[in-house]
């Protein structure tokens, strides 16, 4: 029973070199936008707020954008697991096309409904926070960081092809080189210093929003000379403007695996910020602790991340190439991984709980409230991480669907009508509120388990679309 989900070090090797070049890059820009936003915290609780506020929106189109791209990720890991690298390259031209819909839509959005949205969590309660000012800062700092945007969005369609393809390493060391850069700046413009000099007026909110931008300029930048620098390995980036083509088959079929991909990635996305608006109706505090938690379970939960990402790439490859029993006895693997290794940082995270937000120039309220946050967080991360490699298990054999019901869909029956009610109902008080809308991720990891049990996920779809493609030549000739 046990070799079920134990494999050998071949195996545990062949994981490690996707997964962890993964974990770094996250690692480290978690990290950073950990230093970052530090830095904000140390001005004061309204900005950390305003910027705290903003970056939730802005995590709404980042996903939408992971969504988006993610439909379409599914055919490049499985034609590259049938060596069809013009397929590959068909597919990374649906992701430009995709990206720049939700890009203007995003843009859009954002900034004609900055006030109403941003209005949406700025409630009075508690000892904490001014409203007034607390919008200030949020519209300063999303004024610049919409700039970023468009090299956020060029970037991922490169990073996940490329990642898609097994080449892991080449988008750390650009996000790296990234977030050093984002680092570097925003201690300089948020505070105006060089080290311990004065150098300039300090930019406070608006810096770290530059730093921000700068840092996504120089990532987009870099992987897109590098890549074509590499062009003849990863032909998908050759010429990709000359005789644009995309075939009618694959463009169809992304459609159908796509949309569903991206609108659970958008009502997943726009759940957790309904969530987060609910819970913001018990003060201006709760908005403060939520991004402290936040802060620091990004830093701890990039391993679960990295290796949900390995199994649409491992995973998807063997369904690709045929292998269905291999791919099944992976993913057992991998997903039994994942949730061991999330044990042991779960403990880590529950040591720092007590310390880690003492550190923000904040209140008590803010302080005492986050440590209660990361210590539920931390005892619910073996269920994340569970939950995330089931979400990837039925994304790599193209299960779309199922992967929104499971996903987007349960969030929103399930979840948000729990923080709904209980904060608007109910006069409990907020730490219990928040350990029930976290505890229902239990009942997503049932459904889970019997889902990917099921077995019905394994499916290679690019055998479709090739076969399509070669009757349809056919027919032409």
């Amino acid at each position: 029973m046990l070799k079920k989900f134990v494999g050998d070090k071949a195996f545990y090797r062949m994981v490690l070199m996707i997964a962890v070049p993964i974990m770094i890059q996250n690692g480290f820009t978690n990290f950073v936008n950990m230093l970052d936003n530090l830095m904000v915290g140390r001005i004061g609780t309204d900005e950390m707020n305003g910027v705290a506020i903003v970056n939730q929106l802005i995590f709404v189109f980042n996903l939408s954008i992971f969504g988006g791209l993610s439909g379409a990720g599914i055919f490049t890991s499985q034609f590259h697991g049938s060596g069809n690298k013009e397929g590959v390259k068909s597919v990374f031209r649906v992701k430009l096309i995709i990206s720049a819909v939700i890009l203007i839509v995003g843009v859009a959005v954002l900034w004609f409904l900055q006030e109403p949205l941003i209005g949406l969590f700025l409630n009075e309660g508690g000892e904490t926070g001014d409203p007034v000012a607390t919008m200030n800062f949020a519209k300063q700092y999303l004024a610049i960081m919409l700039i970023g945007l468009l090299p956020f969005s060029i970037n991922q369609c490169y990073i996940s092809t490329l990642r898609e393809l097994g080449q892991t390493v080449a988008p750390m060391k650009t996000g790296v080189l990234a977030v050093v850069i984002n680092l570097v700046f925003n201690y300089i413009l948020i505070f105006g210093k060089l080290g311990p000099v004065q150098i300039m007026e300090p930019m406070g909110v608006r810096g770290a929003a530059i730093a921000t931008v700068l840092s996504r300029i120089v990532e987009c930048v870099t992987i897109v000379v590098w890549t074509n620098h590499h062009a003849e390995e990863y032909s998908f980036a050759k010429k990709i403007f000359k005789g644009w083509h995309i075939p009618k088959a694959l463009a169809i079929d992304v459609t159908k695996k796509g949309i569903p991909l991206l609108v659970n990635e958008f009502l997943w996305s726009s759940a957790k910020t309904v969530i987060s608006q609910c819970l913001s109706l018990r003060g201006l505090a709760v908005v403060g602790a939520l991004n402290i938690t936040n802060t620091v379970y990004n830093v701890f939960n990039v391993v679960f991340i990295a290796l949900g990402s390995s199994v649409a790439i491992v995973v998807g490859k063997l369904l690709g190439a045929g292998k269905m029993k291999e791919a099944r006895d992976t993913d057992n693997k991998m997903i039994a991984f994942s949730v061991v290794s999330c044990v042991a940082l779960a403990l880590l995270m529950a040591v720092i709980a007590p310390f880690f937000p003492k550190i923000y120039n904040t209140t008590q309220e803010v302080h005492s409230m986050a440590t209660t946050f990361i210590l539920i967080v931390a005892l619910l991360m073996p269920v994340h991480a569970f939950n995330h490699a089931a979400y990837f298990t039925l994304r790599s054999g193209g299960k779309t669907f199922i992967t929104m019901l499971f996903d987007s869909c349960f969030i929103w029956v399930v979840s948000v009508p729990c923080a709904f009610l209980l904060t608007r109902f109910t006069d409990l008080p907020i730490i219990p509120i928040y350990f029930a809308c976290e505890a229902v991720e239990l009942i997503k990891s049932v459904l889970g388990f019997f889902f990917v049990r099921s077995d019905k996920w394994m499916q290679n779809i690019v055998a479709e679309t090739e076969t399509e493609e070669v009757q349809m030549q056919a027919a032409e000739s």
